[in-house]
């Protein structure tokens, strides 16, 4: 048996706590050095990673574009987690929170910044009007599942993602308190789609790009390595869903930007154009 920990009276970092990504945590806000971020050409600047919640905007704002929504037109910058690239001073002037991703909006009389992903994609869908219904109950069961996306996902990333594939030693516990609620969650996810084309009903709304690269990912087997420890094959309408909205090219374009990892076809570190995705898709086999 471990041995008991016993937590301070009050609590002081004294060094880092171990595990991936534990260089860059600090118990405090802020930047942490000067850098202005780099400005594109488009007056949507975007500066993220391809994270599930990165995913999210660029997956939107590609299904914009396809669209014909030329307003949409994005620049599209990475931000490096590991190298602390959220604690520059530019970074931190969008997004005071230091997360990715965060954007700025140009096309007006004075800059809008945007942070939180919900956030965003709730942004860009009232200025384009697109993917969120006008009808106000329709539109109500969107917002209902993609405030339960923004409350759910921290339980699978923070808490089973970050136990079960990035923590410096296995406990069972907390893989198996975080386990249970992964699953209770892909569960709530199954039911609703066993009634329901798309996540909020019949439409392809914002609540889909916003889990989809959460739980779609999971399910497909390309997250934390955990498609056969979570049984996701069980979970037989959030896989028809899944794949029904992978299969998007607006998806297959989106989820490439920003990513410096996987595969030569998969990785797009800046976005400019709609060149610069089709170049790097040529590749894929």
């Amino acid at each position: 048996m471990s041995k008991q920990y016993t937590p301070a009276k009050v609590w002081t970092m004294d060094s880092e706590n171990g595990g991936e990504w534990a260089s860059i945590n600090r118990p405090d806000s802020g930047a942490r050095y000067d850098r202005a971020l780099p400005v594109g050409k488009h007056p949507i600047q975007l500066h993220s990673l391809a994270t599930p919640n990165g995913q999210k905007v660029t997956i939107m704002l590609e299904e914009l574009l396809a669209k014909g929504v030329s307003g949409a037109e994005y620049d599209a910058y990475l931000i490096n987690i590991g190298d602390s690239d959220q604690f520059s001073s530019g970074f931190v002037e969008i997004n005071p929170n230091s997360k990715i991703p965060a954007l700025i909006d140009n096309s007006g009389n004075s800059a809008i910044n945007v942070f939180e992903s919900g956030s965003i994609l709730l942004y860009l869908a009232d200025k384009f009007g697109h993917f969120i219904p006008t009808e106000i109950a329709a539109r109500t069961e969107t917002m209902n599942w993609l405030f339960w996306l923004q409350g759910s996902a921290p339980y699978l990333g923070g808490g089973f993602g970050h136990f079960y594939a990035y923590a410096p030693e296995k406990f069972e516990y907390p893989i198996d308190r975080f386990t249970m609620e992964a699953k209770r969650q892909l569960d709530v996810l199954d039911k609703q789609l066993a009634n329901n084309e798309y996540i909020a009903g019949k439409d392809y709304t914002i609540a889909d790009m916003a889990i989809w690269p959460w739980y779609g990912n999971l399910v497909l087997g390309k997250l934390y390595n955990a498609a056969e420890f979570l049984d996701v094959e069980s979970y037989t309408h959030v896989q028809r869903w899944a794949k029904l909205v992978g299969e998007r090219a607006a998806v297959k374009r989106g989820k490439i930007v920003n990513c410096t990892w996987g595969e030569e076809w998969q990785q797009l570190a800046e976005r400019h154009s709609a060149a610069d995705i089709d170049e790097v898709l040529k590749k894929q086999p």
